[in-house]
């Protein structure tokens, strides 16, 4: 949780969902062990409510997702059948360079899915070598949230101002690379369509 400057309440800025971003990487990592998890409370009306950080907040006619909601949403639809094997000298990407990742495999979409936190306020760049995939290719999708402002959030009148933007990256087809330009304080989903 983070304390809302000049409020008395918690609230789920970028930071926070960042932060939250590192931390299910991990769980999905460890999903023989973990089973299942959830975001309480869920909904939060903006004149009336009990506890804060609320995931969802609304009013009598509107309602927005907070960049929690949003970092909750990628891992829920992008979740994979199986999990994979992300490493860096032999360890799971977990905190090296500030990185935090997961990957699964979609056996449905025929996908790998790729989960990349950079909990640092520095951009990295960094290159993932995907040996275990017979044909690369050329172009992979990309959902990316990033901030410059760890104090952003999302409200009724700015609902978007922190969720996820769409775009491809080109990946190199003949070494099996995929170079990562991570902004400061991001996360980001790649999905690698591998066609068999």
């Amino acid at each position: 949780h983070t304390r809302n400057t000049g409020s008395d309440i918690n609230v789920n800025n970028w930071l926070a969902a960042v932060s939250e971003s590192a931390f299910m990487t991990g769980l999905e990592r460890n999903a023989d062990v973990v089973r299942l998890t959830s975001y309480a409370p869920l909904f939060a009306h903006v004149d009336g409510w009990q506890w804060s950080p609320d995931l969802i907040w609304l009013d009598n006619l509107n309602i927005y997702g907070t960049p929690s909601y949003y970092v909750q949403k990628q891992f829920s639809t992008n979740r994979g059948t199986h999990l994979l094997e992300l490493t860096e000298g032999g360890k799971p990407l977990a905190g090296q360079d500030s990185l935090y990742a997961s990957a699964v495999w979609d056996e449905a979409t025929r996908e790998v899915i790729l989960k990349i936190t950079n909990a640092s306020a520095a951009p990295v760049k960094h290159e993932l070598q995907l040996g275990g995939l017979k044909k690369v290719p050329a172009k992979a999708g990309l959902s990316r949230m990033a901030n410059n402002n760890p104090e952003a959030v999302n409200s009724i009148q700015d609902a978007l101002r922190v969720a996820p933007q769409e775009s491809e990256v080109m990946l190199d087809t003949r070494r099996k690379k995929l170079t990562l330009d991570l902004p400061g304080r991001s996360f980001s989903v790649y999905r690698i369509k591998t066609g068999g």
